[in-house]
This record gives C-alpha cells, sequence and structure tokens, in this order.
C-alpha cells in the first residue's frame, strides 16, 4: 500500500520521541480506548484520501447485496477492502481471487471496532490482466458471430504452389519461415505483402495486406496465405486480437495459416483462420508438402507402374501362347472347310424342317377345304334319305312331274346306287 505521508504525526498531539518523563507527566489523564479510537480515525480519514493501492485479490466475497468483499495483498501485508454495489455495477469485468488489479478510494477506520479496511471506488486491472479480460470479452463477441466456427474453415489444397505472406518483411519471423520453407520444399512461390505487426494501426495494416491479396488473387493465384509474427508479450501481439485483422483473417476467400508469437500464444486471429500453427516455422510445416515425402511417393508410384506393366505385358504373352496353341492357327484350311460344313448341315436340317411344316400347313388346309366341298355337296343331302332325278335321255333334273310324258325312261339317284324307271303314269 502507497503510504501518502510525508512526515510522522503525533495523534495524540505528542511530539514524535518525546522524553519519557513528557508521558509521564501525562499518566494522570490516560485516553479512552474509544477517544484512542477516534482520534486514529481522525487522523487516517485526514491523510489517507483518494489513495492509489496495487495489490492482488484473495479471500472475495460476493453476496446477495451486490457488495464485494475481499483482501488486498502483496508479499509482506494484506488489508481488508470492499467495494460497495453502486460502483461494483460499473466494473466492465468480474473479480477473482489471484487477479492483480490497482484500487482507487479511500481508507475508512470503523471506530467502535478500532478496524480499518479500504473503500475502493474504481478498480483496473494490472497490465497484461486487463488485454486478458479485454481478449476473453472480444473471443466472446467473436464467437457468438460465429467467425470460429468450424463450418467457415477452409481446407488447404493438397499441392501448394504459392502462397502469400503478410507479415513485416525485415522481421525473423519472415526469415525462419521462408528458411524452413526452402529446406522442405523448391516448389513453392511465395509473394509477401508487408505490413506492420506491432503498434499502433498494425491491425488495419494487416487488415489491408490481406484484402490485397484477395482481391488480386486472380492474378496471383494464391493457394493460401500466411499470417506470421514473432514471439512477444500480450501487449506486442495485440494487433493479432484487434477487429480489423480478426474480421479480415475470417473473411478472406483464400484459406489462411497463422503462425504468431510462441508455442503458449493463442490470438484471436488464429481462432478465425483455418489453420492455426503454434510458430512462424510450424506455419511454413503446414503449407509445404516435403519434397522427400513427394519423391518418395514418387518412387513408390513408379515402382506400381512398372509392376502394372510388368504384369500386363506378362498376362498378354500368356493370353497370345494360349490363342496361337489353338486349332485354328494351326489348321485353318481345315478348320474353316469343317466350319463349312457344319453350317450347310445346319442349313439343310434348318431346309428340310421347313418344308415338312409347309407341307404340313397345306394338307391341313387342303383337308379343311374337302371338309367344307363335303358340307355343301348334293351328294351329303342324298346320305338324309332324299334322292335326284333326271330323265334318263337328255339328264334333265326333273323338279316338276309336268315334265315328263308316259313312257320317259327316268334315273333316280339315291345315297348308294341309280334307280331306272319308265312312266307309266
Amino acid at each position: 500500500m502507497k503510504n501518502l505521508l510525508t512526515k510522522p504525526i503525533d495523534p495524540l498531539g505528542l511530539s514524535v520521541g518525546a522524553h519519557d518523563d513528557a508521558r509521564d507527566s501525562d499518566e494522570s489523564s490516560p485516553l479512552t480506548v474509544t477517544e484512542l479510537s477516534n482520534h486514529i480515525k481522525s487522523v487516517v480519514d485526514q491523510s489517507f484520501k483518494s489513495v492509489v493501492v496495487v495489490g492482488e485479490i484473495s479471500n472475495l466475497s460476493r453476496p446477495s447485496s451486490g457488495h464485494a468483499y475481499f483482501s488486498l495483498k502483496d508479499e509482506m501485508a494484506q488489508i481488508d477492502a470492499v467495494m460497495w454495489r453502486s460502483s461494483a455495477l460499473r466494473l466492465g469485468f468480474e473479480l477473482a481471487n489471484g487477479m492483480e488489479i490497482v484500487c482507487y478510494g479511500d481508507v475508512e477506520v470503523y471506530a467502535p471496532h478500532g478496524r480499518y479496511k479500504l473503500i475502493a471506488r474504481r478498480i483496473d486491472l494490472v497490465g497484461s490482466g486487463r488485454l486478458e479480460m479485454e481478449f476473453r470479452r472480444l473471443e466472446e463477441r467473436y464467437r457468438c458471430e460465429g467467425l470460429f466456427e468450424p463450418a467457415r474453415k477452409k481446407k488447404l489444397p493438397s499441392i501448394i504452389r504459392r502462397i502469400g505472406a503478410v507479415t513485416s518483411p525485415t522481421s525473423a519471423a519472415i526469415h525462419d519461415f521462408l528458411r524452413t520453407l526452402a529446406g522442405r520444399s523448391k516448389r513453392i512461390d511465395v509473394v509477401v505483402a508487408p505490413a506492420k505487426v506491432q503498434g499502433d494501426d498494425a491491425s488495419k495494416e494487416i487488415a489491408a495486406a490481406l484484402k490485397l491479396l484477395n482481391a488480386r488473387n486472380a492474378e496471383l493465384k494464391l493457394d493460401a496465405i500466411a499470417l506470421i509474427r514473432g514471439g512477444g508479450s500480450m501487449e506486442d501481439l495485440w494487433a493479432f486480437n484487434e477487429e480489423p485483422a480478426v474480421r479480415a483473417v475470417a473473411e478472406s476467400q483464400i484459406p489462411i495459416v497463422t503462425g504468431i508469437g510462441h508455442e503458449i500464444d493463442t490470438s484471436l486471429c488464429d481462432l478465425a483462420a483455418d489453420v492455426h500453427a503454434l510458430t512462424p516455422t510450424s506455419a511454413a510445416v503446414q503449407i509445404s508438402n516435403d519434397d522427400s515425402a513427394f519423391r518418395d511417393r514418387l518412387d513408390d508410384w513408379s515402382v506400381r507402374c512398372f509392376a502394372y506393366v510388368d504384369r500386363r505385358i506378362k498376362n498378354n504373352r500368356t493370353l497370345l501362347e494360349s490363342y496361337s496353341n489353338r486349332r485354328i492357327f494351326l489348321s485353318p484350311g481345315e478348320t474353316f472347310a469343317e466350319r463349312r460344313m457344319e453350317q450347310l448341315e445346319d442349313l439343310s436340317k434348318r431346309l428340310v424342317r421347313s418344308v415338312e411344316q409347309t407341307l404340313e400347313r397345306k394338307e391341313s388346309a387342303f383337308k379343311e377345304s374337302i371338309g367344307k366341298l363335303d358340307a355343301l355337296s348334293p351328294l351329303a343331302v342324298l346320305k338324309r334319305g332324299y334322292s335326284l332325278t333326271k330323265k334318263a335321255r337328255t339328264g334333265e333334273v326333273l323338279t316338276d312331274s309336268s315334265n315328263v310324258a308316259i313312257g320317259d325312261t327316268i334315273e333316280t339317284t339315291l345315297a348308294n346306287g341309280v334307280v331306272r324307271s319308265v312312266v307309266v303314269e
């Protein structure tokens, strides 16, 4: 706790360091406990107004009243503190044990109990603690907007030939990145878009560089973008948590790989990126395909292709040998003659079968016609008891008795046989 007193104060009105005999002279009028407490309260009220104290929170209590009770401590001492509800409602963050804070307020003595405490009117986070709270607030905001959703992440192409790098062109990070990239692959081109990576307007420059690479991608034909920076404190890396940079990463149409800070550092740009690498060197590894691995794959494919061709040649040779041993190739004339005879025999059989079927159809039709003629024949009527009479001389069929005279010879045809008669009446 910072003591604002500049000189010793004797709360009882006595000079500090007075002789014992001076105190002895006042022994006849001792102070009451209340008087001593009131004197102390008066001195504290006058001497410790508007103090600023830095320390760590412990024993935090937040009852339903809304007040915040806690102890503020350092390595050597601690003091009870309270922030009344009206002040606590204006805090932009939640208090927590272990949090390092700066308290602005007064020291107040409660005379009846002889106790004093710090009345905190305002509380600020110390250094990185303030940034940490702001980081959490921004992270929650962007997460609610969906900027970190896995569904928004774009996959890196399986083969990368050209990338954009957004970083400071004079930093150690870009040199480490390029050295790692060159050690793994000779097939990747790098287009550097310079940007500040620390300080005022760094976030805006990062966003502008990302947007520029996206706008000119039809010309540049980038497969990915690397957003990189070396290590530093949270304050040094804060540009990668600010809104312009985070939104530019999330809105990029080109897949983005971030390699920002050390392995323990995580920025909001990392959370919005498509791939989060732990360092600039790790980002180079994520982007590149190791040429040695590519060569191994190429060798493997070469072996497999040669094996496939050799297998096909062997299979075709075996097939050719089997064809060459067939009779058609050994005695083609004899084989063709046999096949021609077989074809002739087949045609002959088909012809005989066709003639037989035709005769059967004709015979069936003939029998059907005979049946119809037989049904219409006059002879069929004779079989039912009728007869046919004609003049014997002329063969005229008689249908009327007036057509004959006495003495004419007539013939009567029956179903079986003919009867010759002479007309007598």
